[in-house]
């Protein structure tokens, strides 16, 4: 596919989905199954969402090379070709990255998000260099996801630029590095579709973006469709009101549960459970929330007027 055509699918509220996992922490791939069947039934479908699979938040870096394609065949399978399937590659070397790529457009993902190959300390050339090579080897789409907060893994706004030749580098998750203002996406918003990762969705959307990622859609996609319908219709004031109504005060009480334990899924998989879609516990050493942080969660939620079943 051409960029074009990719920009059109990799948009709007990028649901990172956790991954199931049982009692003993193994992969439950019946329950990725019929949770992805519920998101698409739900709205996260072609050209309004993206269901985006192994992605950190969901618990990608902690699968084996054995699970997570199983784990991507699950959901592609599930979503009957309704969906857009994006799949995350984390902080692997060219070579490596590359053979991942390939296996990950095989087993139907329409993307990719990928992080800089961080532990090789890379340049700002080696970084151009990585994603040109995986740009060349595939046809579906990348998105590359910028780490400013992360020692090599700040992609600099020239450096995207000139990813602008890069015919399947389609859409930038991003966050300024230090000091660097937001609105350096002016700079490459008309190239690629720019995806909000610092919780200011509609700041992203009125210099251009294309999308976000600080969503509530694996729980309650109607909410953020709502909110990008907002957007679209450049109904920013409302838009504004919407999502900070929920998302605000979910990451507040999240940052104090991860005074407890970390892991990036461990508030999705609460709001899941306590809306009826459980996805089981993280896999250590992070901890599931326990019964008083789901109490406060659940108040949270009753508050939003969310139909809590647990």
């Amino acid at each position: 596919m051409t960029r074009d055509e990719l920009k059109k699918l990799i948009m709007g509220p990028i649901a990172t989905v956790p991954t199931p996992f049982d009692d003993d922490f193994e992969v439950d791939y019946g329950r990725m199954a019929e949770a992805t069947a519920y998101w698409v039934s739900q709205g996260l479908v072609k050209g309004r969402a993206v269901i985006k699979v192994a992605a950190a938040a969901g618990e990608g870096p902690m699968l084996t090379d054995a699970e997570w394609p199983s784990l991507l065949t699950t959901a592609v399978q599930a979503a009957k070709g309704q969906a857009a399937i994006v799949h995350g590659i984390h902080y692997k070397d060219t070579k490596r990255t590359i053979e991942d790529a390939k296996r990950a457009q095989d087993l139907g993902a329409i993307g990719l998000q990928i992080t800089p190959p961080i532990h090789n300390a890379p340049t700002q050339d080696d970084m151009l260099r990585y994603f040109e090579a995986v740009s060349q080897a595939i046809d579906i789409g990348i998105i590359v996801y910028n780490h400013p907060w992360f020692p090599s893994g700040n992609v600099l706004p020239e450096t995207i630029r000139r990813m602008a030749d890069f015919e399947h580098v389609v859409a930038i998750k991003w966050s300024p590095g230090p000091g660097a203002p937001y609105d350096d996406m002016r700079t490459f918003a008309h190239i690629f579709n720019v995806i909000d990762n610092t919780v200011q969705p509609i700041l992203c959307h009125r210099l251009g973006g294309r999308g976000y990622v600080q969503t509530v859609a694996v729980a309650n996609a109607p909410h953020d469709l709502r909110v990008w319908d907002l957007m679209e219709a450049g109904k920013y004031d409302e838009a504004l009101a919407l999502y900070e109504s929920v998302m605000l005060p979910l990451r507040k009480l999240g940052e104090k549960f991860s005074h407890r334990s970390g892991g990036q899924a461990r508030m999705d998989k609460g709001v899941m459970y306590l809306m009826g879609m459980p996805m089981g516990a993280s896999r250590p050493p992070s901890l599931g929330l326990d019964a008083a942080e789901l109490s406060e969660l659940r108040q949270l939620l009753l508050g939003f007027g969310w139909a809590v079943v647990n």
